[in-house]
Formats: C-alpha cells, structure tokens, sequence
C-alpha cells in the first residue's frame, strides 16, 4: 500500500504496485544502482543513474511522468528520489523492497 510521509519528498510502494504503474505505462524507471548491479539484472525499461549521479544527470530525468526510484532494496533509492526533489521534481517514487523483492515477486528482469 502507498505510504506519503510528511517528512519525504516522495511516496513509498511495494514491487506490486510499481508493476501495475509501470504496466499501466507513462512512468519514467530508475535503477538507482551501479552498473555492475544493473549488468545483473534491472527492472525492465529502467533507465541506469546510481544514486550519487542522480544531481548531476538531473536532466536525463522526465518532467512529464511519474519516476519510480528502484535500487537493490529501497535506501539507495530513497536517497535519489530525495535528490530529484531537490531538483524540483515532485511526482516521485521509492520502491520499497528494491530489485530484491521484484525478483522475489517472480517479475520478470532485464539484463
């Protein structure tokens, strides 16, 4: 279930619900990981900027669609999503579990 903290520039989902979003379509992904981590398998369609590049590539983000933040399990993630906010990005997401529980949900990774 969706979780808005008042002290985060985001919303928290679980796999389930980043799939229904990314299924349903016009969702910009994030693979927040490093490029080794992504060789090995990423959410289909994800666009690779680790974490600590996420400021600096601020510009390869959408600005028309919800962003979904995914990383191995959730906290590299967070912490992109917080730079994306910085960058005054507003409609972003943190999936909770990261690709650790994609992958125990049995969907389906790109390599």
């Amino acid at each position: 279930m969706a979780v808005k903290n008042d002290d985060e520039p985001f919303t928290r989902i679980d796999v389930h619900e980043a799939k229904e979003m990314i299924d349903s379509g016009d969702v910009q992904v994030i693979d927040s990981r490093e490029l080794d981590e992504h060789a090995e398998g990423h959410v289909p369609g994800s666009v690779l900027i680790p974490h600590m590049q996420t400021l600096p590539d601020g510009d390869k983000l959408a600005r028309d669609k919800p962003i979904l933040f995914v990383c191995k399990s959730g906290r590299r993630s967070a912490v992109a999503a917080e730079f994306a906010a910085a960058l005054g990005l507003t409609e972003l997401y943190n999936v909770e579990g990261g690709h650790d529980g994609w992958r125990e949900a049995g969907y389906d990774l790109d390599s």
